[in-house]
């Protein structure tokens, strides 16, 4: 197969498309209700969608030019909640501008409520085509060369940390498991003086793509797992508000940015800050990530989640409530 570059960008960077999609069963993790990250994975197919219909699919782009598609940014709303068997009709609409290096996409993902389509989900997306380093192109479309990157860097919106000299304790072992929230010198300077909560983990293979860097669906990965330790470690885990109130994790806004790459089998350090507690109902967090890289501290990515409660009225229906006393000391680090 020869890819047609030039008719495929245009009609990549100026016809809207629409394709329907279904959460995956494994998102269901409380009652039939789809968790956030899961989402994220239909706003995911949708865009890779896009590519295949422009006759640019992520497969041909990587076998045939050495570009490997990389969601670098992904900003989504949750307006409606998906079930278990829904289908959502999906239009991804490009919108990208003249001087931009990402091609920049809207996603919207509407469902079909009380027997009308509502719009249940707004996406902001941003894809980089980074050059492969193993196998490298002998040269790349000159449509493409502005999009084609050989490294994944962006420089706005690093933390201070960003660069910083430290001295990182060896490797984490495998007998850690889920990594480490114990003493260590890089945790203890990330989350020292803030409403913070830190976590080492070494990156395994699945979570990454095109041979060794963490995919942005790995970064909501670590955001859910960064959520559950961080809830447990405040005394207020997941099956434990479950337990006693029926209350129930609800993400309507998140946001993960790719600021550099992070590789297979390195030592990840993410960072839960809590940053705002809203009318008592929901609280936003930042969540950062970094690398050791010769001594320095190198930023891989930022993001934020709102965060907020639902107690479940049947197997059906739910409601938001807001947070007590118990809970807004454990966000607030005072409990």
């Amino acid at each position: 197969m020869t890819l047609a570059t030039g008719t495929g960008l245009k009609a990549l960077l100026e016809t809207e498309t629409t394709v329907h999609v279904r959460p995956r069963y494994e998102g269901s993790n409380i009652n039939t209700w789809i968790g956030f990250k899961h989402v994220n994975y239909m706003v995911e197919e949708a865009v890779l969608e896009h590519f295949r219909s422009a006759g640019l699919p992520s497969r041909e782009l990587f076998e045939e030019l050495g570009l490997g598609l990389d969601l670098v940014d992904l900003d989504t709303r949750i307006l409606h909640a998906f079930h278990q068997d829904d289908v959502a009709r999906a239009t991804v609409r490009p919108v990208t501008e003249g001087g931009d290096t990402l091609i920049g996409l809207a996603v919207t993902l509407f469902v079909e409520r009380d027997g009308k389509e509502v719009k249940a989900v707004t996406s902001k997306v941003r894809v980089s085509l980074r050059i492969d380093s193993y196998l490298p192109a002998e040269g790349i479309p000159a449509e493409l060369e502005r999009f084609a990157v050989p490294r994944i860097s962006d420089s706005a919106g690093r933390s201070e940390h960003d660069g910083r000299e430290v001295s990182a304790l060896p490797a984490a072992p495998l007998s850690d498991g889920r990594g480490t929230t114990g003493d260590d010198p890089v945790l203890e300077l990330l989350t020292s003086g803030a409403n913070a909560f830190g976590w080492k983990w070494r990156i395994p293979y699945p979570y990454c793509h095109f041979n060794e860097r963490l995919q942005l669906s790995g970064y909501l990965r670590q955001v859910e797992e960064v959520v559950d330790l961080f809830l447990a470690d405040r005394g207020i885990s997941i099956k434990t508000l479950l337990d006693d109130r029926r209350w129930i994790p609800v993400v309507p806004h998140s946001r993960v940015r790719l600021l550099d790459e992070a590789l297979m089998e390195e030592d990840l350090y993410t960072v839960f800050t809590v940053e705002e507690v809203f009318k008592d109902f929901t609280y936003t967090a930042r969540t950062d990530f970094y690398v050791v890289r010769d001594g320095r501290l190198v930023q891989t990515a930022t993001g934020r989640i709102t965060h907020g409660y639902a107690v479940f009225e049947n197997r059906r229906d739910w409601s938001l409530v807001s947070f007590d006393e118990r809970v807004l000391n454990a966000l607030g680090g005072t409990s």
